[in-house]
Parts: C-alpha cells; sequence; structure tokens
C-alpha cells in the first residue's frame, strides 16, 4: 500500500540509497602490505642481527642489508606477480567452463542455480523466476554461477602489477627500519641494540595496525608479531656467535 505517494518497493530504493554501509574492500592491498612489510621488518632484522653476532663491522651489515632488501623486494614482488597471475588464468580458464557448460547443459546449470538459491532458504516456487530472468540474461546468468557456484570474482587486469609493486615498496620500507641504525652508528655493537629497540617498536606498531584492519585483536597481533621477529632475530645472532666460537 501507498504511503505519503511512495510505494514499498521505492521506499526499498530510497532506504537503500540513503543507507551507507563502511565495510573495508581493500584486502588484497592490505593483504599485499602485510606479506611485504611483516617479511621486510623480519628478514633484513635477523640478517643484520646475525651479522652482528660474528663481529662484523657496521658497514659490511649495511651492505649486506641493502643488497637482501634489494633482492628480497625483487623476489617478494615476483612471487606477487606470479601469485596474481596465477589467479587470474585460473578464473578465465574456469569462466570458459562454466560459458560452455551454459550453452550445452543449461538444464543441468539451471538446477544447479536453484540448489544454490535453496541453500539461502528460497523455496522452489520463490527461486523459479529468478533462475528463468538469469536464463534469459546469459551474462547475468554466467556472473551468477562464477560468483556463487565457483566463489570466484573478476579479477582486476592491473591486479598482478599493483600487487608486485605494493609487495615489493612495502618490503622496502620494512627492511630499511632495522638497517637505519646501521648508516649512523658504526660500531655494530651499538648499532644492533638501536636496531633491535627500534625494529621492536615498529614490529609493535605494524601488528597492531595488521590486527585492526584485517579485524583481529591488535594487542594481540602486535605482541605476536614482535614476538616472531625476536625470536628470528635471536635465532640468528645466536647461531652466528655458535659459529664464530
Amino acid at each position: 500500500m501507498a504511503e505519503n505517494g511512495y510505494t514499498d518497493l521505492e521506499k526499498q530504493k530510497l532506504f537503500l540509497e540513503e543507507h551507507e554501509e563502511k565495510h573495508f574492500m581493500s584486502s588484497e592491498i592490505v593483504r599485499d602490505i602485510i606479506i611485504g612489510v611483516s617479511d621486510g621488518l623480519t628478514v633484513p632484522f635477523a640478517l643484520a642481527a646475525g651479522l652482528s653476532g660474528a663481529n662484523v663491522a657496521s658497514s659490511i651489515i649495511l651492505i649486506a642489508g641493502i643488497a637482501e632488501v634489494a633482492a628480497g623486494a625483487i623476489s617478494m614482488g615476483l612471487g606477487g606477480y606470479l601469485a596474481a597471475e596465477s589467479e587470474a588464468d585460473h578464473y578465465t580458464r574456469e569462466l570458459k567452463r562454466e560459458q560452455e557448460e551454459i550453452i550445452s547443459v543449461p538444464d543441468t546449470e539451471a538446477a544447479e542455480c536453484g540448489e544454490i538459491l535453496s541453500q539461502y532458504g528460497i523455496e522452489p516456487h520463490e527461486y523459479e523466476p529468478v533462475v528463468n530472468a538469469l536464463r534469459r540474461n546469459p551474462q547475468h546468468w554466467l556472473d551468477f554461477m562464477m560468483k556463487f557456484e565457483l566463489g570466484l570474482e573478476k579479477p582486476d587486469p592491473m591486479r598482478a602489477l599493483q600487487s608486485a609493486l605494493t609487495i615489493a615498496i612495502s618490503y622496502i620500507a620494512g627492511g630499511l627500519v632495522p638497517l637505519a641504525p646501521y648508516m649512523v652508528i658504526p660500531l655494530a655493537k651499538e648499532a644492533i641494540v638501536a636496531s633491535v629497540i627500534i625494529t621492536i617498536v615498529a614490529l609493535l606498531l605494524f601488528g597492531f595496525v595488521k590486527g585492526y584492519f584485517t579485524g583481529n585483536n591488535p594487542f594481540k597481533n602486535a605482541i605476536q608479531t614482535a614476538f616472531i621477529g625476536a625470536m628470528a632475530s635471536a635465532a640468528a645472532y645466536c647461531i652466528a656467535k655458535v659459529f664464530r666460537a
């Protein structure tokens, strides 16, 4: 029944236009940043600690650290690129297969549509018009099957390059943190102390931010991230001391 000049359907449309849900949509970018910064903070930190345990000069540690950051950024970035390319290739293969099935066995695909909708508590007499509407629009039908049957979203064409650059830049940003003290402190024994303090603080902050954006407990994530980084550097330092002795 209309009220204030609006039908129920118009009211629903107005409500959806006025309602704004605040969801964090850039999960892939956040994931790439987490991967890059996490490894960037941990690996060069452990390397610098290990070389410090071997009583190597700060200049040597810095050179080795910068070389590792460069190699690590390229390796991690390439890994991100190949992973994104693999996902895109998988989507393309599945899309082609689904297109062929919609053409060759449309009744089977329609039945699968109904089965999917029934999982949401929709009765046959309710979803049959929806299935018929999808059959009349092959592209929407294909999109529906890709998303709800296979759980696949169409990848961004720039995703591979974006992932590679994001991971590489994040790795460099993280990797420079534990190396910074070696740039200004000539004695490795003094530089390692500053590096440990700076990196642990950075790991705590990074863990907190990571927990906030991933929906986990920020404080728990901060402690876990700092603990892992500390254990990695301590292990490298102790191993270097043992072999040095």
